[in-house]
């Protein structure tokens, strides 16, 4: 246990170093952009329609299949300048598609502006927060306080921990993500209170038994739930 709490804690140092140090690479959701999604008469290889996009100038483009090689979602940095930069880049991007790709249409073409994408980051970073809050105090009452306290640590480290894997890889943040990180809370939260139940059934059944014992009893009895969570 003692080689475990250290490599626990040095995952959960080095990942927030890692976002300190390289930070998110956060989508248009977060930062502003545009979104165009198209779809293709002919399959495309995503590389050549990357390659494409990019030769047009309009920056980083984050590029996403959509079920199939035939649709394509294209996220656009929101370039500096007036709002009529932005619609440009929209254009120039339509314009691209219909011209290099016959028989494609652009089912969609939408703008988040700055102001919006600091309210969902805000909204995103308080739910959160707030998740594992509530999941603290639910615990607290359920059990002890030195429960909800484990618990809390426990969602900080899995929270910590997938940050830092973001960080380290700078794959893209968006609201999509912010949906899994709740997700991530969600399950461990469940497999926590499984293995809280199972240890509260055995200090019922074995009053008299070591705690790092009985510890490990309920941990290895609730071993194989865990794996499947």
């Amino acid at each position: 246990r003692n080689v475990a709490l250290i490599l626990s804690i040095l995952l959960t140092v080095a990942s927030l170093a890692l976002v300190a140090y390289r930070g998110l690479n956060l989508g248009i959701d977060f930062v502003g952009g545009q979104v165009v999604r198209a779809t293709f008469a002919q399959p495309v290889d995503i590389e050549d329609l990357r390659g494409r996009v990019g030769a047009l100038d309009v920056g980083e483009a984050s590029i996403q299949e959509f079920g199939d090689n035939r649709t394509y979602q294209i996220r656009l940095p929101k370039p500096e300048g007036p709002e009529a930069a932005a619609n440009q880049v929209v254009t120039d991007v339509r314009a691209m598609i219909g011209r290099e790709y016959p028989g494609a249409t652009v089912t969609a073409g939408e703008s988040v502006s700055g102001k919006v994408s600091g309210e969902l980051a805000w909204d995103g970073a308080l739910a959160i927060a707030f998740a594992m809050l509530g999941i603290a105090i639910y615990i607290w009452f359920r059990f002890e306080w030195q429960f909800g306290v484990g618990a809390l640590m426990t969602l900080f480290h899995d929270v910590s921990v997938v940050f830092g894997f973001f960080a380290l890889t700078q794959l893209q943040v968006d609201l999509n993500i912010v949906a899994a990180f709740l997700a991530i809370v969600g399950y461990s939260l469940n497999d926590t209170v499984v293995i809280y139940d199972r240890i509260r059934e055995d200090m019922r059944k074995y009053p008299k038994m070591p705690i790092l014992a009985l510890l490990n009893q309920s941990l290895n009895e609730t071993l194989s739930r865990t794996m499947v969570t």
